[in-house]
């Protein structure tokens, strides 16, 4: 959160100036002219419906942050129901982050909780998907760990559906030192090209250029009657529109690609840098251009880790 500073100016007044109006003569004499009638006042039964109102009004959004922000701390009773919440994936996704930054702080009493993160390795929601492959990634050497599989649960997901799932199993089990997953690494830097699902008629879609959340609509099209929304794989922007409003599609058209974001070109130049191959240097070069999209952290890496790359294959 950011603070405004309000800065105030000051005004100098001529000392020879009177500090009060001079009024005409013919408006000083008592009693030429009435006092104003008083304002009328807002009854006890407006003021408080006002006050009320401006309470809910600020009330409701905290409300809403308190309930969705998964850096609101849990109970461990809380975090132990809301690893069962099938009926509010969010509340899972709450608890994981919280595993997750307990873990960090190595907090030792969240391991009764780690086979719950091996079941979660194949719950049905992909976002639940996703950050469960990202928690087990963060203890990757304790014994509690490797009784409870995270490992195996890891590489099975490596078969996941989601190229964000696949992406973020791949980049933990570099933790336990294992490149198996180095391929979906390496897909992680290249755009991800988006298909209509099943034939129909566009009846809507973003534009070129435009940054996307993972999950966000890209296209609408319609389809028997009903809408069906194509939404993103990962969030990046829009690199290409294959088709416009009106447009007759078939099923595995293509519709749309994405660059990737920057966190997670971030996150798999870091993994490259420890397990890339000489053959992975041709996706790591176009992310060392200087060019206005991509940040001096990222282009630093991507020299970084092809130099690294090269060290190896000496």
């Amino acid at each position: 959160m950011t603070e405004a500073a309000f800065g105030s100016d000051i005004v100098s007044v001529d000392p020879s100036m009177s500090a009060l109006p001079e009024f005409p003569p013919e408006m000083t004499s008592p009693g030429s002219e009435s006092a104003p009638p008083p304002k009328p006042r807002m009854s006890t039964r407006n003021r408080l419906l006002f006050f009320a109102t401006g309470w809910l009004i600020v009330l409701m959004p905290f409300l809403f942050w308190w309930n969705t922000w998964f850096g609101r701390q849990l109970s461990d009773k809380q975090l132990a129901e809301y690893l069962q919440d099938d009926k509010k994936p969010r509340h899972i996704q709450h608890a994981l982050v919280q595993i997750g930054e307990r873990v960090t702080r190595h907090d030792r009493d969240v391991t009764r909780w780690y086979p719950d993160l091996v079941r979660l390795a194949a719950y049905p929601i992909e976002e639940v998907r996703n950050t469960d492959a990202w928690v087990m990634g963060l203890d990757a050497s304790s014994k509690d760990a490797a009784s409870a599989g995270f490992h195996a649960a890891l590489l099975k997901m490596l078969d996941d559906p989601s190229v964000m799932v696949r992406g973020n199993a791949a980049l933990s089990l570099v933790r336990f030192g294992d490149a198996s997953g180095r391929p979906h690494i390496v897909a992680l830097l290249q755009p991800a090209k988006v298909t209509a699902p099943l034939s129909g008629k566009i009846t809507d879609s973003s534009t070129l250029g435009t940054t996307i959340h993972q999950g966000g609509i890209i296209a609408k099209l319609e389809s028997g009657g009903q809408t069906v929304e194509v939404r993103s794989p990962i969030s990046g922007r829009l690199r290409e529109l294959s088709i416009k409003t009106g447009q007759t599609i078939a099923a595995g058209d293509p519709i749309a690609a994405l660059d990737p974001g920057t966190d997670q070109v971030w996150e798999a130049l870091r993994a490259l840098y420890l397990i890339g191959q000489p053959e992975d240097i041709s996706a790591i070069r176009p992310y060392e251009r200087e060019l206005p999209e991509i940040p001096d952290h990222v282009r630093q890496q991507a020299l970084a880790t092809e130099q690294a790359i090269r060290e190896r294959a000496k």
